[in-house]
């Protein structure tokens, strides 16, 4: 398939701008005319490949935030490597990124690895020897270690936007914690979506000022798509199909699925609210989520839609965001992009 001229000129663009030492603006391009321009995943591949080299720049250049640009870098390498697994020279790209980190002691952002590309790492093989060891001197300490409570997830939102009465874009960098005692599932679905990539590149495409702003929708992008992460039982908010079979993920399309409610779990609609868009029907939230500014507490949602998280850091963007200008469907007239989305370590 041949590739578009669009993609072709912005991959251009955005090289040239790299080597200039103007990564920023290299990854603007990649983030927004390069993608938008990709028709396959070997394109989507080049591009994110693209953008773990401005990201490595940006990290040399950027000494105060070289972590953050660093492991967004090496999480964009690794993203093209699901798209093409056999490109010899992104890993090598990444695996020279991967020695800079470790000079510098910063870590992949990835976690500790058991498993690479199916095959135990050595520091798997020594994890899996030590686990064993441990079951068979004492399998109470080590069910206790697992029954034992686990700390809330924090994910870390990445979004461009433009500020009210201002002509450039800034970045903002918003924490939310995912409470997943009072709504498991719905934290579960999240994370899944983000550790699937699906949030990465979307918008927020309805933003009501005083009220909320809503994005997730990472099938069509204007608030009519996005599906769960796996299959929760429900299909467009229906257990059953008009025969009073129960609905599976075989007998419904991956695009209906949907979650069950747990608005009833005490979480109100407070300023900071992460909560689950849906329609007006039960059960049927998927992907899309909103989130409640400062200066709104919308009460009558309480019980209706589920709330699984609060903003912890970056409140003020949250209200800022809330705030610029919109038009026709409360569309922002100027994108407020979801750049990625990232489950902290």
């Amino acid at each position: 398939m041949p590739i578009p001229e669009k993609l072709q000129v912005a991959w251009a663009e955005a090289t040239a701008l790299t080597e200039s030492g103007e990564p920023e603006k290299a990854l603007e391009i990649l983030r927004s005319e390069a993608w938008d321009a990709c028709e396959n995943g070997a394109q989507q591949a080049r591009t994110l490949r693209f953008a773990g080299d401005a990201g490595t720049d940006l990290g040399e250049k950027d000494t105060a935030n070289q972590k953050r640009h660093w492991q967004r870098a090496h999480k964009n390498y690794r993203k093209a490597l699901n798209f093409d697994p056999k490109n010899k020279e992104t890993r090598r790209r990444m695996n020279k990124l991967a020695s800079m980190m470790d000079e510098q002691a910063i870590s992949m952002g990835v976690g500790l690895q058991f498993f690479d590309e199916g095959n135990p790492t050595p520091f798997g093989l020594v994890s899996l020897l030590i686990a064993g060891m441990l079951l068979l001197v004492s399998f109470k300490v080590v069910t206790d270690w697992f029954d034992g409570p686990d700390d809330n997830p924090v994910v870390t939102l990445e979004i461009s936007y433009m500020p009210p009465g201002e002509n450039e874009r800034v970045t903002a960098f918003i924490e939310i914690e995912l409470y997943q005692d009072d709504a498991p599932i719905h934290v579960e679905n999240f994370v899944l979506l983000t550790e699937q990539f699906r949030y990465d590149f979307t918008s927020f495409h309805r933003i009501i000022d005083d009220f909320m702003i809503q994005g997730g929708d990472f099938e069509n992008h204007d608030g009519t798509g996005g599906y769960t992460a796996k299959w929760y039982g429900f299909c467009n908010g229906e257990e059953f199909d008009s025969s009073g079979n129960r609905h599976s993920q075989e007998s419904c399309e991956q695009s209906q699925w949907s979650l069950p409610d747990e608005a009833d779990n005490g979480l109100l609609h407070l300023p900071g609210s992460l909560a689950m868009a849906k329609t007006n029907s039960p059960n049927t939230g998927s992907s899309q989520f909103y989130i409640v500014p400062d200066d709104s507490t919308p009460s009558h949602l309480d019980g209706v839609h589920t709330v699984f998280g609060k903003v912890i850091s970056g409140m003020n963007h949250v209200t800022a965001i809330s705030e610029v200008e919109t038009g026709s469907g409360d569309t922002p007239i100027n994108e407020v992009r979801l750049m990625h989305v990232t489950v902290n370590d």
